[in-house]
């Protein structure tokens, strides 16, 4: 399931890390995604 929800999520939602987003500076919204997509990654590698 969870490398199902990996692969939409990389289709789906924006690459911050080509963007250069500095975490210190990013709103609420966009450090929730970020926080999404993290624990969608690390639970696809198990």
């Amino acid at each position: 399931m969870f490398k199902l929800l990996a692969k939409l999520n990389k289709l789906l939602l924006p690459n911050y890390t080509k963007e250069g987003l500095d975490l210190a500076k990013a709103s609420k919204f966009q450090k929730a995604i970020i926080a999404y997509k993290y624990w969608v990654t690390t639970n696809s590698l198990d």
